[in-house]
């Protein structure tokens, strides 16, 4: 009985954690970040779309009298949508000082709140014969995907700063195209795990992992 317990309560600490002043900070700029960013994607992609803005700018100007080409259209189009690319591009600078923000949190952090801590103790209590075995996998799941969310953050910064600098490098006109495909590609997977993770987190929290969200505001559980 005594084994079952302690076993017990070893599963339960794990998912009892922690959030410092830190974490809480880097996490909600980052989300603000993120959410920034995939409002300019929009806006550029969509709002400002230069193929149907080019035909608005001739309408508008000819009602004021003012005859333009669609080249001439094109360029006053392009000139917005290159401002909007210019917050995209401050926004990236900044999800990349994140990035690395996080790496030197990450070390300074306590031992038994580092992410390696906690995954490597989640997974041995996993391997040991008793405790609840779908919530320590679950918690697992969790951990491996914040891992995946990270590595995407590195693909995102890295082929990022590669685009923008991409002139300075050297780099031909096809090839920052084909790294700017492939940026656009994670972007999306960055997307896909933001709403993942924002539906887990309600479910959990309305669940039995109540707190979850108060815990990045006021830090957790003792």
């Amino acid at each position: 009985m005594e084994k079952n317990a302690e076993s017990a309560n070893e599963s339960t600490s794990i998912f009892i954690q922690k959030n410092s002043a830190a974490i809480r900070i880097w996490h909600w700029l980052t989300f603000l970040i993120v959410i920034s960013l995939i409002v300019i994607v929009f806006m550029a992609s969509i709002a400002l779309d230069l193929r149907k803005n080019i035909p608005v700018v001739q309408n508008v100007l000819k009602e004021k009298g003012v005859v333009i080409t669609s080249e001439q259209a094109w360029a006053v189009s392009h000139t917005y949508d290159d401002k909007m690319w210019d917050i995209h591009k401050l926004l990236g600078f900044a999800l990349t000082f994140l990035f690395l923000s996080r790496i030197v949190i990450e070390m300074t952090q306590p031992k038994e709140e580092r992410m390696k801590f906690r995954f490597e103790k989640a997974l041995q209590a996993h391997q040991k014969p008793r405790g609840d075995k779908k919530e320590l996998t679950h918690y697992l799941i969790v951990k491996i995907s914040y891992s995946v969310f990270y590595l995407l953050l590195f693909l995102m910064a890295t082929t990022g700063l590669i685009i923008a600098f991409g002139s300075e490098l050297g780099l031909s006109g096809p090839v920052r195209h084909s790294i700017k495909e492939v940026h656009g590609f994670f972007q999306y997977l960055i997307y896909a795990f933001v709403i993942c993770h924002l539906t887990g987190v309600i479910l959990a929290d309305i669940g039995n992992s109540n707190g979850i969200i108060s815990g990045m505001i006021n830090g957790g559980k003792k």
